[in-house]
């Protein structure tokens, strides 16, 4: 059920991006070519990179989504981190791309030989600022909703097409005013910010695939919900590790020796049901008991009381 919503929310979300880049995108070369601005065509070629970039996300999650099977047990939601690499790929490559085009530009260019860009520029600019800027927050809104890493991506995708209408626009509005050599300057700025975006996208989905463990606050919210279950005398170790956008967690819990396995078994699955109940991104939970003996049940629960007033 849970894998059928994301799959219906990323292709809506998907089919909206798609349209959207490809009308701006020709926008913004029409305007380019005629308003004679390299930093609005550069411009318009990072929204065509974004149509490639919705595809992966896509086909990754649509592959992330996929039941667990005999050669992968654990699920495939690693996928996604590819996904979401090959991005990051292709926003650096582009951004490259732009930023070389821009200092060439710069270097053999003469004063008198650089073009001011006109007004439709300005329009098309200020256009893709207000429209990529609406499709992040849109796609980000999704992203997180679904709990999607490779859907988050796209969504910085829009956002740095919306930085670099930004350059766009002041490059442009500087060489309207006299300044024709901040139009490429423009577009290495514009480099800059998408080369920026790629690094982190890159950086956060290798992290989830070498199983980087969860932030200080998770594990204490998941510590306050084991000393809860009744039968806990305390916490021997507590592991936890990102796949893809879920997360795995192994428990050692120390439980009363000379009760019956039926009962530490009771205690184990008990915090087992409130882990993935509470947090809705634990895939699964691991419990281990492992047993302090006690003289009798009163000791048993003196030292309950005493480990609970530690923690």
């Amino acid at each position: 059920m849970e894998q059928s919503m994301t799959r219906k929310v990323v292709m809506k979300v998907s089919l909206i991006s798609i349209l959207v880049n490809i009308l701006l995108s020709l926008f913004k070369l029409f305007a380019g070519i005629l308003a004679k601005s390299g930093a609005m065509v550069s411009d318009a070629v990072h929204s065509a990179s974004d149509v490639f970039s919705t595809f992966v996300v896509i086909i990754g999650v649509r592959m992330a989504t996929k039941e667990s099977d005999k050669e992968h047990p654990y699920g495939h939601e690693r996928i996604e981190c590819v996904a979401a690499i090959l991005l990051a790929a292709t926003l650096g490559f582009v951004g490259m791309g732009i930023g070389y085009s821009g200092l060439m530009k710069i270097i053999l260019a003469h004063e008198e030989n650089l073009i001011i860009p006109g007004p439709l520029a300005l329009i098309a600019a200020v256009s893709s600022m207000i429209i990529k800027e609406g499709m992040f927050w849109y796609t980000r809104y999704a992203a997180k909703k679904i709990q999607s890493g490779a859907l988050m991506a796209d969504a910085w995708h829009h956002r740095s097409d919306a930085l670099s209408s930004v350059g766009s626009f002041a490059g442009i509005f500087g060489a309207r005013l006299g300044l024709p050599i901040l139009d490429p300057v423009a577009s290495i700025i514009i480099c800059l910010f998408i080369i920026k975006a790629a690094y982190d996208i890159f950086i956060d989905s290798i992290e989830k695939m070498m199983d980087k463990a969860c932030d200080d606050v998770f594990i204490e919210g998941i510590k306050a919900v084991i000393m809860e279950q009744e039968g806990v005398l305390g916490i021997d170790q507590i592991k936890t590790r990102l796949f893809g956008e879920k997360i795995y967690v192994d428990i050692e819990i120390q439980a009363n020796g000379n009760e019956t396995l039926n009962y530490t078994h009771e205690i184990a699955h008990k915090i087992h049901d409130a882990i993935e109940n509470d947090f809705p991104k634990v895939k699964h939970c691991m419990v281990h008991v492992n047993p302090v003996c006690f003289e009798n049940k009163e000791k048993d629960k003196e030292e309950r009381e005493k480990v609970s007033g530690e923690e």
